[in-house]
């Protein structure tokens, strides 16, 4: 009896909302439902208008026993944003793109007159980020904020305490030719496909790419680009996918538990039905872009073996 959430990047009133129709109420300055719990995959920050009171709402959730918080990739950029590089600098660039990506966050945080003290409540945010598990799994579903890929959660099962970053693996991960930055890369952004010779997009952020995000429930060795892809990109060549650009091909197995997710930025009028609909009947994503003037998505899941797309919930942006 859990409710999965997607990604609620600064919009508290839509969470306020959603939460209400789900059925949660707030007492002792906290929302509960009286026999459910509320599971959020992650990215509270960045984008929207709200993001302290978004932190406020989710942490309290979670500190008072009414939900359970995951790690997003925004999370952990702004960790690695934070940290300093004993090299020099910070463990993520303060480039331009990084600092725009970031930017409402800070912001929101400033010291001013109404928040005096908001840039040391931002501090204490950023060491409540350190506690969230970068992934939650029970004997009948699993749910993370891009991707699970066998062989990166099993490494993090090993190698991370209760399945949360300390400060040296936070140094640790940005070394881009350790397994532990795969593992955080393909469990926290998702994996990616290398595009043919000579073709890229832009994507949300208008930033251009050249590997874009793919199925990773599909075999490859099956799929065409077109098939595969996760967002709209035009002239995807009809033909199989070139095998050079296949990294791995370890695809999750139709028979497993059923896994829930946020991250790749779905819009309801890019579905056939105009609501929140299933990859597959073990395969749900529940972003759907409610920063880019989508909708803020659930799931109530009841330990079914077989999801339902009859129990998504979901409200619109607030204009």
């Amino acid at each position: 009896m859990i409710d999965l959430i997607g990604d609620v990047h600064g919009y508290a009133d839509e969470l306020e909302e959603l939460l209400t129709k789900l059925g949660y109420s707030k007492k002792d300055n906290y929302y509960s439902h009286p026999e459910r719990k509320a599971l959020f995959v992650g990215d509270y920050i960045d984008r929207g208008p709200k993001i302290r009171e978004t932190l406020e709402i989710v942490k309290q959730m979670s500190d008072n026993g009414s939900a359970i918080a995951l790690m997003g990739n925004h999370e952990y950029n702004a960790l690695t944003f934070h940290f300093e590089n004993p090299k020099g600098g910070h463990l993520r660039e303060h480039s331009i793109k990084n600092i725009l990506q970031h930017y409402n966050t800070l912001n929101q945080f400033r010291n001013t007159e109404e928040f005096p003290n908001g840039e040391e409540e931002w501090e204490a945010y950023l060491e409540w980020f350190k506690t969230l598990p970068l992934f939650y799994e029970t004997e009948i579903f699993r749910a993370v904020h891009a991707c699970w890929d066998y062989k990166s959660i099993d490494y993090l099962k090993k190698h991370l305490p209760n399945n949360r970053l300390t400060d040296d693996l936070i140094h640790q991960s940005v070394n881009k030719e350790t397994e532990l930055y795969d593992a955080i890369e393909n469990t926290l952004k998702g994996k990616e496909l290398c595009m043919p010779e000579g073709m890229y997009f832009f994507d949300e952020d208008n930033i251009k790419r050249k590997e874009m995000r793919y199925k990773w429930w599909e075999d490859l060795s099956k799929m065409t680009y077109d098939k595969v892809k996760m967002h709209s990109i035009a002239e995807l060549p009809e033909g199989a996918i070139e095998l050079s650009a296949i990294k791995d091909n370890d695809y999750y197995r139709k028979g497993d538990k059923s896994v829930f997710f946020g991250h790749y930025w779905l819009k309801l009028a890019e579905t056939s039905k105009d609501k929140p609909t299933l990859f597959r009947d073990n395969i749900c994503c529940l972003d759907y872009s409610v920063a880019k003037g989508g909708h803020l998505v659930a799931y109530s899941f009841d330990d079914e073996l077989k999801l339902d797309e009859h129990k998504f919930t979901w409200v619109k942006k607030i204009v």
